[in-house]
């Protein structure tokens, strides 16, 4: 969620109890400000919390001039001092899927170990031991990437491809009417799409290509990974995310306010296909 709007936005979360104690909100409002000058950003958001055993990550990101490509998240343990986080690799991404699989610790230093016994050769085959070593500032990276691309949401128009290729925020977007918020072919995946590119011809036809560039959550598989509801006395619409269980959206009707936090252990839900 923008910075400009960290203390509205968060009222209007709060029901999920995604929350922040009047410390940090103060302490944030002032080092995301700092922060967007320090790297030249054209706008910082707040992109939530990562809980660990001893300590908890306060995850930040810095976007330019490409809202989706020029990306950059960062870290803090005190929402004052910011670190910023490796690009997750495929190769990092690798690793951190067969060595990390506890909770988070809150020590970026933290080296997570695992052990794989390999076998080569025929009947009489050697066994070799391979080891694979990750960083937990690595996961938290890896975390946030997966994150952003599996469950990250924005209203259907609220940012507009240039025939160039370049996303950013349409300044003339109004919100989605009650009637359209209520729908979820609405809501757009604010990643690289993919079942986009699965649509016949004559769907594709049907689409704007300016505004309907990304994935629309309707398409997730499972069917029911999101829960909807209209809060605060119907006047906003909030989305909640059932693989990435902490991931919650918020949009008003009618107007341009929206973002969505993740406050969450970063372990996904995979029981989620036994639970529909």
């Amino acid at each position: 969620m923008d910075s400009n709007s960290l203390y509205y936005s968060l009222e209007l979360v709060a029901g999920s109890g995604c929350t922040l104690n009047v410390e940090q909100r103060t302490a944030l409002q002032t080092s995301l400000v700092i922060l967007k000058k320090n790297y030249k950003f054209h706008r910082v958001l707040f992109w939530g919390k990562i809980l660990g055993l001893k300590d908890h990550y306060f995850i930040a990101q810095g976007r330019g001039e490409d809202e989706m490509k020029d990306k950059k998240n960062l870290y803090s343990f005190n929402c004052i001092d910011w670190f910023l986080l490796p690009p997750a690799t495929e190769s990092m991404i690798d690793e951190v899927s067969r060595a990390a699989k506890t909770r988070f610790i809150g020590d970026p230093s933290y080296v997570y170990e695992h052990l794989e016994i390999r076998r080569r050769g025929g009947d009489e085959a050697e066994e070799e031991e391979v080891w694979t070593k990750v960083s937990e500032e690595s996961r938290l990276a890896v975390t946030v990437h997966k994150i952003d691309e599996e469950v990250s949401v924005v209203p259907r128009g609220a940012f507009v491809k240039s025939p160039h290729g370049l996303v950013q925020i349409n300044r003339s977007f109004g919100g989605l009417s009650h009637s359209e918020a209520g729908k979820l072919d609405n809501f757009l995946h604010f990643s690289e799409p993919k079942n986009l590119r699965k649509k016949s011809i004559l769907e594709m036809g049907k689409l704007n290509p300016a505004i309907d560039f990304l994935d629309v959550l309707s398409d997730d598989i499972p069917k029911g990974s999101w829960s909807l509801q209209f809060e605060c006395a119907s006047k906003v619409r909030v989305l909640r995310s059932v693989l990435w269980l902490g991931l919650t959206f918020y949009h008003v009707p009618m107007t341009p306010q929206h973002g969505y936090i993740y406050i969450g252990d970063g372990t996904k839900n995979l029981d989620l296909p036994f639970m529909l």
